[in-house]
This record gives C-alpha cells, structure tokens and sequence, in this order.
C-alpha cells in the first residue's frame, strides 16, 4: 500500500511538458509568458513553440491618459486580443513637454515652442527629444517616415506661413524647411482636419471630410496630387490608415445623426483605386450610436491584421475588426480602465505589435511592470 501510495503521488507530482505545455501556456497572458520562459531551457522553448503553433502574439491596443494639471502624469494600458485582457504598465510617467497626442496608430508625441518629443518604438519605451521645429504650431500633422520626422501645417496665426513643412532628421538632428502644403490643404491644414498614414517612403494625407488626398516624397521634398479616395457617395467622413504595407480607408457613411454604415477599403496606392474588405456589422453599428447623439468622427488604428475603432465621444466602448482568411470578424470591447476620473483626463490610443522580447526588455532594462486590470 505504501509503495502504491508514493507512485500515485510522484504521478501527481509529473511536470507537464511537450505539447501539453504548450497548450497550456497558450492560455497564459503574453506578460506572463515572460517569468515562464525564464523557468529552463525546455519551458522556454516550449513559451516560443506555444506562440507559434496554439496562440500567436496579436497586436496590442494602447490607452495613454494624461493628467490636466502639474504634473501632467501619464498612465498606459493595453489591451491583449490574444488573452483578451487589459494590462497595466507599472512604468514612469513620460517625461511632460506639452500635450501628448498621437498620430498614424504608431506614433506618440509631443510639441510646444520650446521642445519636440517624439517615441516610435512598440512600447514606446525610448523618447527622442529634440529642438522644436523653427515655425510655432499648436496643431500640426506629426509622421516618421524611415528616420524623418515630418511636421506640417497648424501653424500659430502669428506665424507667416500657417501651412509651412519641415522635416527633422533623427541622425543629424537637424530642421530642414521645404515647400509648403499644396493649396487644396490649406483650408483644413492641422490635425483635427487631416488624417495622415506613412509607409517606408512617403507620408499620405487625406482630407477627413472630402477625401482630397496627396503623399509627400520626404527625400525629395514633392507633394504629388491631388487624388480622390471617396469610394461612396455617401461618406462623410474618412481616415487612414496604413498596416502591413496596405493603404486602408476607413469610412462613416450616412450623416452624423444617423450612421448608416461603417466601411473599410483598401486603397491601391498607384491607381487609388478602392476595394471594399469590411463593414461593420448592423448591431454593432447600432450600438454605438446608442452610446452618444451623434458620431461626427471616429479614431482608428491599426497594426498587422487587427483594426481598432473608437468614437473619441464615448471612450469606453472599442470595436475590433480582425481579417482573417480573406474576412473579417467584428467584436466591441469595453475599455474597462476607464472610470469617471480618467474620462477628465486627456487620451490617445496608439496600435503595435508587441513580442516577448519587446516585454523582457522594458522589464529587464527599463524595471518596467505589468499587470491584468479589471
């Protein structure tokens, strides 16, 4: 009896391993995938293993909020697909230069006369800071193409040129002005008009209400345009957006009090031709003009396959398009981070993908933290 009690506790007391791991672990957050990699050589490969066959990273949507008053502390969370969880960074508040904002999914910065900061990184762990920009904006269009930072327009009135461009080089650290924005622009040249996407070459820059579209060459300092992407009479209002290498717009249709559908295309960047990938589902549609009187804009981001839409109106409430094999699945989500205090303060999603490495490396190098919320 004795000897049949001690193998049936030494079979309780087995370590699980090969594929049973694996699935196992394809059930734990990515944050926690972090410390089990770390157990010995054959968790770690089975963490790695885990990732690639059961349940693979999906890109992260990131919620920055900045307090309104000194000293304008900043908090961040993330929402996982993969676990669907949100997580909180326990990290140091970005350093306060002005207002943080957000621009092209991937891009935060920050801007006033006396200093240009700016983090491109998945986590945005590094911030560059740089002199500002030798023309006084308050709300210009920000975009990195390659190791150019391009800012345009939204010029203060005290300004001559209200529409002037510049381009700062991140190797040299030097301001370079070139010709400003093309005459079609000028009417509506700052952020709150223009929705800006970049690829490895070239910034694009759209008109939300019109569709008027140009790109700009940042080596060669061109504006080429103008181009219509207006695939439906029926749209009001548009942004793009750029994810593996593809143009997207994506589109509201119908008139702010009364949303008829929500659609998105993906654009041919020679001919600008438009074809139709997604629509939102009808009960998702109405659900989120129930959360507000009327929808005049909406935010989204985007990284590999994932598209995330938001009103910035209702904050609480995101829907999610994933593309999968030539369709796409919609869901909403409920920020469950935001609560009455944070709806005061002032926020910006921004969109990446995140691996285990990006992870181990703000926790090993930048003492970073993290941990599930709700």
């Amino acid at each position: 009896m004795e000897s049949q009690h001690v193998q049936v506790q030494q079979q309780e007391e087995a370590p699980i391993h090969g594929d049973l791991l694996q699935v196992v672990l394809s059930h734990v957050p990515l944050t926690d995938l972090v410390p089990a990699s770390h157990v010995s050589n054959s968790w770690n490969v089975a963490v790695s293993s885990s990732l690639r066959y059961y349940n693979h990273p999906k890109p992260w949507l990131l919620y920055h909020t900045q307090t309104s008053r000194p000293p304008y502390t900043t908090t961040t969370h993330a929402y996982d697909p993969r676990s669907d969880v949100w997580i909180h960074f326990d990290a140091p508040s970005i350093k306060y230069v002005n207002v943080l904002r957000s621009s092209h999914s991937d891009l935060l910065y920050m801007i006033s006369p006396r200093s240009f900061a700016f983090s491109i990184d998945s986590l945005h762990l590094t911030w560059h800071h740089a002199p500002p920009p030798l023309v006084w904006r308050t709300d210009p269009i920000v975009a990195v193409v390659g190791r150019r930072v391009i800012v345009s327009g939204g010029a203060c009135a005290l300004e001559d040129d209200l529409h002037a461009v510049e381009i700062y080089d991140i190797d040299t650290g030097a301001w370079t002005t070139c010709d400003s924005m093309p005459s079609l622009l000028k009417d509506s040249a700052a952020s709150t008009w223009l929705s800006v996407a970049v690829n490895n070459n070239k910034l694009f820059v759209t008109e939300k209400h019109s569709g008027t579209t140009y790109s700009f060459d940042p080596v060669t300092m061109n504006w080429f345009g103008p181009y219509e992407i207006r695939p439906d009479p029926n749209i009001f209002y548009s942004v793009i957006n750029f994810s593996n290498n593809r143009l997207y717009v994506t589109a509201l249709l119908g008139q702010p009090q009364n949303v008829v559908a929500l659609k998105i295309y993906e654009i041919d960047t020679q001919s600008f031709e438009c074809s139709l990938i997604a629509e939102m589902p009808v009960c998702l549609i109405e659900k989120m003009k129930r959360e507000v009187f009327e929808i005049s804009l909406i935010g989204v981001c985007m990284a590999g396959n994932y598209i995330y839409i938001y009103n910035p109106a209702e904050i609480g409430e995101v829907y999610v398009c994933e593309v999968v094999d030539g369709g796409c699945e919609w869901r909403s989500v409920r920020n469950v981070v935001v609560d009455d205090r944070r709806k005061m303060e002032r926020c910006v999603y921004s969109c990446c993908e995140v691996s285990v490495d990006d992870l181990r490396r703000a926790m090993r190098l930048e003492n970073w933290k993290f941990r599930v919320s709700g």
